[in-house]
């Protein structure tokens, strides 16, 4: 596993907030401001990719707890018929 998928999403952002203040500072030296940059661009993809994958989980969940609460509604009805 690469090193940019053992970040979490809290140290990635975190990062990403210090390179931000470090390039608003205006004290980041020009030979440095281009890597900065490009971590940054890493850092923010590698974001985007964790939120949208949890968000996939989260709908994927709750796709499941309401089939399950339909089915257990199917299966009370069928029981009231008697």
């Amino acid at each position: 596993m690469s090193k940019a998928k053992q970040i979490t999403y809290s140290r990635a952002l975190n990062e990403l907030e210090k390179i931000i203040a470090e390039i608003e500072s205006e004290e980041t030296d020009l030979d440095v401001l281009s890597e900065k940059v490009k971590r940054a661009a890493m850092l923010i993809r590698l974001c985007r990719q964790k939120l949208r994958a949890t968000e996939e989980e989260v709908k994927k969940a709750l796709s499941e707890m309401e089939d399950k609460t339909e089915n257990e509604g199917a299966a009370a009805e069928e029981g009231d018929g008697d």
